[in-house]
This record gives C-alpha cells, sequence and structure tokens, in this order.
C-alpha cells in the first residue's frame, strides 16, 4: 500500500474511443441446411425461426440469426391472411414499435423504405432478418453488409442450386448516408442490385432498412415481384421480371400455395380488390405459416456477410514523477538497520525503482494497479511520466 499520492490534475488525464471491427461471413450453406436443418431451430409459438452454426442441440452451436415475417394492419392483405393472422400482425407491431416507433398521435410508424417519415409509400409486408448479439457486438459497421439472395422461380432444396439468377442486397454508401430518426439508433436504406443473370428491370432499387444497432434488417416483400408489364414472364423459367416499387406485390402461383421452397408457376392474375396494386402474391403471405415462410426465404439465401462493431473506451492517466518526488521507496526491505540499501554513502542522491504503478479512489482506495514490464530507475536528476491506459 502506498503511504503517498499524488492526485490527478485536468490535463493528467483524458478518454478517447476506438471502434474494433470484425468480418463476419454467414455462408449461405450455413441458412439453407448445412446439417440437414439439424440447425434451424422452430418453435412451438410459431412466430419465428432461429438459425445456428451447428446443430443446436450441440453445445458448441452458436445462435447466428432469426427469421421471420409480419404485415401492417393498414396492409392491403390483412383481410385476406389464412393462417396466424394475429401473428404476423404481432411480429409487424413489435418491429416497428422498437425500430420505426410512434407517430405525434401515438400511432405506431410503418417502416418507410427511403427514411423519410413525412413522405412516401410504406412498408406493410416486410421480411426480419434479426441476427444475434453474439455476431453484431456493438453494431453492424456502415456500409459492409452484403445479402446475395437466389431469385429463380425453381431450385433445389438446400441451397445447392440457385437457377443462375442471384441479386444483391447492400447498404451501399451508408458510412455517410444514415439516418437518425429511429429509436434503435442508426439505420440505412438497402438497395438491390443484379448479382448474377438479370433477374431485376433496375439496379439499386429500395428493397429494405438496416438498423445497426439493433442487429436487423426489414426487407419489402416486394423482393419478389412482377410488373404488369412482364406479368407473362415464367417465374420458373430462366428469367424474373423487376423489383418494382415496395407498395407493389406480386401473385407468383395461381393454386394459392407457394411450396416449401419458393418456387412459383406463371399464371398469377390481377387481384381487383387490392387498389393500386399490379399482380399480388397473396398465397406467399397469406396462405403460409411464418415457419414455411422462413424455410423458403433461408432456401434463397447464397450468402451474407457484415462487419461487426466494437467499441472500446479508454480513460488515459499521464502519472508524471518530477525530479524531486518518488525518490524513496515505501518497500520495508528498501532500508536496512535505518540505512537506503542502495545508496554505498551518504553523499549518494537518493534513488528508486519504479516497478508499480496504482490508481487510487478519492478516499485512497486501490482500484487499479499497471504492471512495468521492467524496473525503472528514478533519482532527484530524473523526471518520469508513464501512461496509464483503462479499458473498458
Amino acid at each position: 500500500m502506498a503511504t503517498s499520492f499524488k492526485t490527478f490534475l485536468n490535463n493528467d488525464t483524458v478518454t478517447s474511443k476506438t471502434l474494433l471491427h470484425e468480418s463476419i461471413p454467414v455462408t449461405g450453406s450455413i441458412a439453407s441446411g448445412s446439417y440437414a436443418d439439424n440447425n434451424v431451430k422452430n418453435f412451438s409459438h410459431g412466430m419465428f425461426q432461429s438459425v445456428y452454426d451447428y446443430p443446436y442441440l450441440s453445445s458448441s452451436a452458436n445462435h447466428v440469426l432469426d427469421v421471420s415475417y409480419g404485415f401492417s394492419t393498414n396492409s392491403a392483405l390483412s383481410s385476406s391472411v389464412s393462417s396466424q393472422q394475429a401473428k404476423k400482425l404481432n411480429i409487424y407491431n413489435q418491429m416497428a414499435q422498437v425500430l420505426a416507433g410512434y407517430d405525434a398521435d401515438g400511432d405506431i410508424r410503418e417502416f418507410d423504405p427511403d427514411g423519410n417519415l413525412s413522405t412516401g409509400g410504406k412498408m406493410s409486408e416486410v421480411i426480419f432478418i434479426n441476427f444475434s448479439r453474439l455476431l453484431v457486438k456493438d453494431e453492424v459497421k456502415k456500409g459492409s453488409f452484403e445479402l446475395e439472395l437466389g431469385m429463380s422461380g425453381g431450385y433445389s432444396l438446400n441451397g445447392s442450386m440457385m437457377g443462375g439468377l442471384r441479386i444483391k442486397v447492400k447498404d451501399a454508401g451508408a458510412a455517410t448516408d444514415y439516418r437518425t430518426n429511429s429509436p434503435a439508433g442508426e439505420y440505412a436504406v438497402l438497395t438491390a442490385s443484379n448479382a448474377v443473370g438479370s433477374p431485376l428491370e433496375n439496379n439499386n432499387v429500395n428493397c429494405g432498412l438496416i438498423f445497426y444497432q439493433a442487429g436487423c434488417i426489414a426487407l419489402t416483400s416486394s423482393l419478389f415481384v412482377v410488373s404488369a408489364s412482364s406479368a407473362a414472364h415464367e417465374l420458373s423459367g430462366a428469367t424474373i421480371a423487376g423489383l418494382l416499387d415496395p407498395t407493389v406485390y406480386v401473385r407468383g402461383a395461381a393454386q394459392g400455395t407457394i411450396g416449401s421452397n419458393l418456387s412459383w408457376s406463371a399464371g398469377g392474375n390481377v387481384d381487383s380488390s387490392i387498389p393500386g396494386k399490379e399482380e399480388t402474391m397473396i398465397a406467399t403471405f397469406t396462405g403460409s405459416n411464418i415457419q414455411t415462410f422462413a424455410d423458403s426465404l433461408r432456401q434463397r439465401i447464397y450468402n451474407l456477410s457484415f462487419n461487426n462493431t466494437t467499441e472500446l473506451n479508454s480513460s488515459i492517466y499521464f502519472c508524471r514523477a518530477n525530479h524531486n518526488e518518488f525518490n524513496y521507496s515505501s518497500n520495508p526491505t528498501y532500508t536496512s538497520g535505518s540505512q537506503i540499501v542502495v545508496k554505498t554513502s551518504g553523499d549518494d542522491l537518493p534513488v528508486s525503482y519504479v516497478t508499480t504503478v496504482g490508481l487510487y479512489s478519492a478516499d485512497n482506495e486501490l482500484l487499479a494497479v499497471a504492471k512495468l514490464s521492467e524496473p525503472i530507475r528514478k533519482d532527484p536528476t530524473t523526471e518520469l511520466t508513464f501512461r496509464v491506459r483503462l479499458d473498458y
């Protein structure tokens, strides 16, 4: 225990923040079933599906992400839902409360495709992918997110074939272009472009939002659409129509069901009961339960990657020992028979060797200890400054 103390002055301390980034690749094989879907956990409540990097019953398995789907009470599809209507509404409302917040009237905001809450259409039918905190850490690094999805109408299960048609969803430019009007923190707009083949009519089209601190992405269900001008295209063939405005949806299967692998057939009809919409794939979002929808979406994930962020805060203390300070040691072995053992004669200057720096509270309680790599000589002819950093 020290017997003498020196108080830090204002210019003796400084704080800093460092951002550490780690690359997180989530290969499509994990999402689409590397372990015959034993790494995919379904729950009795049926509101979302969890994906692990190993079979989830294994002690070494780590939670990777959750997949779910929901729609707003303002959605034109809400009255057509025949499976899990209440749960799909609850999922959307829960995510919107946390990520979009409330308006001035106390109503839950709907997700906005461009982040401008006052104008434009809304995303009323949304696919949610939530990443585990183990992967995201403090937040997703802005501008690092990429999701590649298979877009062919038909393909083999377990992601073994994506039909040669894929799109890439990115948060390009988000390092400088992001929004802050969310209760969950910062977020940016996701855009979709062609990756393999030309499944989209246009590139860089808004298709969802990414919330960085929450570690969540909200994708518009319009990722899989056809326009009226190309309704005759075979979704199960070599081409697929382009991505439209997030308020436009598609019917991809006239038979009223989508199948477990999102294999759509042509022949969808315009649903005149939904004003302002063109081809509407009602069957996908209304006739399937969330678990089936999550199975279908997982099979289309070809690759997914982002960089996470760990915020490292530091307090730096400059411990200054002036020429007339700390020249003597409080160690009991420093003296022997009232004599300083490191002096050979009475005329020698006092000398000590610094090995440890202790940081104390205002009431002299030891809070932290810093050890030097080797003893440092201190006498009245020298002044020392030790830089001590506390990370948290």
